[in-house]
């Protein structure tokens, strides 16, 4: 039976640090900070089932070893009152090997139904899973409020990953690394050795995400890569390769645009998209490739895993059993892909068509 990690009593240590002054963290930031810091025990997670369960790859200068397939924390286990399913998800994963998940402070709402649901399980089985979470405030103090709650219903007293949630514009990027902004909350909070890794996401636009990444050594970066993405504001025209230069842990999302990349997917009623997606484009067919395609493509770009959501026990097992099997796509695959997602790149890229402030 895989070890069980029990959370360590931390509450005084959260009050010390949201309380202490930032100077030697604005210190950093000026200097540009450093590539990694001090890790504390515990040791980086081992799940006991990943080892011939799934292919694995290097999560960039971390020293972890992650399954190309990982859990994302939103569909079912986001979903008010959905308790018995979610959980159900999240260790059935942990069982078929998956050794990373995915959570936010913003998934599931207020209530962070998300954090809870992973949380259950994290309680028990906390040393086999890489678990990572994100704040989307841009402030010092915001920041480590979130991180603070993330960790109770996390049922833990680390992160080995945090993220600034959805950069998307010049100007978040701005205010993230001035003084009080959120930057300072992930240096402090590595330096607490409350998280291990310091990285970013974005679904919006590429150039907001390299400028940061010019800016400051992060980790990781979580960005949205699918077979529609050459056709608007592509991320792996220039972000990707500045990313495998900088040896980032590259973690995809966005793979099926939530459904909307799928010749499976049936479009919801365009009343109930304009309610759900205020100002998303609406999509009016399905998709026009299959999941099998849609993993593998992004699998064969240079990422070190993709992140998906899944609705059902069901639909993880398949999903674990695809990435299972996957096989690189050779050059002419994956063109003919990108030219078979043109006419739904849109749709399958609706979250760059927001408008940003």
């Amino acid at each position: 039976m895989p070890r069980r990690d029990r959370p360590r009593a931390v509450e005084p240590t959260r009050r010390t640090f949201i309380k202490a002054g930032g100077a030697a963290t604005a210190a950093l930031l000026v200097q540009g900070g450093t590539a990694a810091a001090p890790h504390a025990s515990p040791a980086l997670p081992s799940n006991p089932n990943t080892a011939g369960a799934l292919p694995t790859r290097n999560l960039g200068r971390t020293g972890f070893r992650v399954g190309i397939f990982s859990l994302g924390g939103q569909s079912a286990i986001e979903w008010a009152d959905n308790e018995a399913i979610a959980v159900a998800i999240v260790e059935r994963a942990l069982d078929l090997g998956v050794n990373y998940i995915d959570t936010s402070s913003i998934y599931g709402g207020e209530a962070r139904w998300s954090e809870r649901y992973i949380g259950q399980v994290m309680k028990r089985r906390r040393s086999e899973a890489f678990l990572a979470s994100k704040t989307k405030e841009r402030t010092r103090d915001g920041s480590l409020r979130m991180l603070e709650r993330s960790l109770k219903l996390l049922n833990t007293d680390h992160l080995d990953l945090w993220q600034l949630h959805d950069i998307g514009t010049n100007g978040e990027v701005d205010e993230v690394f001035a003084k009080g902004g959120a930057m300072e909350a992930l240096l402090e909070a590595r330096e607490q050795k409350m998280v291990r890794f310091l990285g970013l996401t974005g679904h919006h636009r590429p150039e907001p995400l390299i400028a940061a990444i010019r800016r400051f050594p992060f980790d990781a970066i979580l960005l949205a890569l699918n077979a529609a993405d050459r056709h608007h504001y592509s991320f792996a025209t220039e972000l990707l390769p500045l990313a495998v230069e900088k040896q980032m842990g590259i973690i995809g999302m966005k793979v099926t645009a939530r459904g909307r990349l799928l010749s499976s997917w049936t479009p919801p009623p365009l009343d109930k998209q304009r309610h759900s997606w205020e100002g998303v484009v609406l999509a009016e067919k399905p998709g026009t490739i299959g999941m099998r395609d849609a993993l593998s493509y992004t699998l064969s770009l240079p990422v070190s895993t993709v992140i998906v959501g899944c609705d059902s026990v069901t639909q993880l097992e398949d999903n674990v059993r695809l990435a299972r099997d996957f096989t690189p796509l050779s050059e002419s695959q994956m063109a003919a892909l990108v030219d078979r997602a043109a006419p739904c790149s849109r749709q399958a890229l609706f979250f760059r068509f927001f408008e940003r402030a």
